[in-house]
């Protein structure tokens, strides 16, 4: 009795009774956990589809530019030489202006040239012969000189050109500290010295030596200026604060005196001055050169003719710059037309990454990340081509190396930007597509 009324107070022990499972056993009902007083709640990011990493974006978007190298290889040209023409025309454009810089900072800013203007009437004014040793006398000109035209004195070769056949050259009388004062260098040979400038000696330009044909200087090289022979003992480098000599034949003041009726008038006179005094003595010049007429004198700074020809140049590469921005607009236009190519092709793959569970945002990222690929390439093999380019054109003409670095670095967003723009279309267009759809395509 004892036994079964124990059993009576224990219903869980009775036979009729199912025992309670182990706790751990229990664990497959829903709301139960092995911990008391736990449940077992779905994890919130057990539901969230599977991410991608940057990494996995790109290899999944380089997989079209693998497969298709040559339609990449074409479509990402479009863009490099949109890149490469930019990149060309400003790297040209600042080597161009490096090298004026470079002139510049070697020839100094401080030359004055004063010539004769017109007279009132409308005729040709003159210099009076003082003029020189006048504006000599300034306090902050420490260099003087001066050339004379002789324009009746014709420069040929030899005496058999027709006398009209003059080639342009000028004959000039020249003081011998004329290549001092404007800073010419010599390409071959010596100057005019205290000397040669007494006997029948001659100094070519640049230009004026190769229109004669005069490669080198020899002791048996003349021409014949105003009728006599004059041997040449130099040649002169392009002389850029004074182009006007790149013409000349150049012989001595007193040998043009004696010889080729030379009236001792300079036509041309140059001063060099302090820098700090530059604009101070420019608006003095005229009075003191021709202190009877001083309207009829023109002052002019050599330099600012350089500086005028960089202001053209860089309009010039303004235009030259908005011409590698269509470029590159069309290289853009490239680049989207073959993302829309790829989509169609590829619809198949589209409908099952969407099946195997990819949502829309990453069908979008990986054609973006394919159009921002092939743009990247192009401008990157751009930017190097339009170095190289820059390159070749500077050594070739002398000047330094300039490519300026915002230059690359612009490139390189410009192609981001076209590559963004260009696969933002086909990109929503691919996530667009429904997995039935997409597989059913044939």
């Amino acid at each position: 009795m004892a036994t079964d009324t124990h059993r009576d107070t224990h219903p869980d022990t009775h036979p009729d009774t199912p025992a309670k499972a182990p706790a751990a056993a229990r664990t497959d009902r829903p709301g139960r956990t092995d911990r008391p007083g736990r449940t077992d709640r779905p994890r919130a990011d057990a539901l969230r589809p599977a991410r991608l990493r940057p990494r996995d974006v790109v290899k999944v978007g380089a997989v079209g530019l693998r497969t298709r190298p040559l339609r990449a290889f074409l479509s990402a040209l479009g863009i490099a030489i949109g890149i490469a023409a930019m990149v060309a025309v400003v790297g040209i454009s600042s080597s161009s202006r490096a090298d004026l810089d470079r002139a510049l900072a070697a020839l100094g800013t401080n030359l004055l040239t004063v010539s004769p203007g017109s007279t009132m009437s409308g005729g040709q004014a003159r210099l009076p012969e003082t003029a020189e040793e006048m504006v000599a006398r300034i306090g902050p000109v420490h260099s003087v000189s001066a050339v004379g035209k002789l324009p009746d004195a014709k420069v040929y070769r030899t005496d058999k050109i027709p006398k009209a056949e003059t080639n342009g050259i000028a004959a000039y009388a020249a003081r011998t500290s004329l290549r001092a004062a404007i800073g010419a260098e010599l390409r071959g040979g010596t100057w005019l010295n205290a000397a040669t400038s007494r006997y029948p000696a001659v100094v070519l330009g640049a230009t004026a030596a190769e229109r004669l044909g005069i490669g080198r200087v020899g002791p048996g090289t003349q021409v014949l200026i105003g009728g006599r022979w004059f041997t040449v003992v130099g040649v002169l480098e392009p002389a850029p604060l004074a182009p006007e000599l790149d013409t000349a034949a150049l012989v001595g003041w007193a040998e043009a005196e004696a010889e080729l009726s030379f009236d001792g008038r300079p036509t041309t006179i140059y001063t060099r001055s302090e820098d700090s005094a530059v604009e101070s003595v420019a608006s003095v010049l005229g009075a003191t050169a021709n202190p009877e007429a001083p309207g009829e004198v023109e002052v002019s700074r050599p330099s600012d003719a350089l500086a005028a020809q960089q202001a053209a140049g860089e309009a010039f590469t303004g235009l030259l710059l908005g011409l590698g921005a269509v470029a590159l607009l069309v290289g853009g236009v490239g680049v989207a037309n073959t993302m829309v190519v790829s989509v169609l092709e590829r619809r198949a793959e589209i409908g099952l990454r969407r099946s195997l569970g990819a949502t829309r945002g990453q069908i979008r990222g990986q054609f973006l990340a394919e159009s921002l690929l092939l743009s990247a390439l192009g401008g990157a093999g751009g930017a190097l081509l339009g170095a190289g380019v820059t390159a070749g054109y500077a050594i070739s003409r002398g000047w330094p190396v300039e490519v300026p670095p915002w230059a690359l670095l612009v490139g390189l967003a410009a192609t981001l930007a076209i590559g963004g723009l260009a696969g933002l279309y086909p990109a929503i267009r691919a996530s667009r597509l429904s997995p039935t759809e997409a597989l059913a395509t044939p």
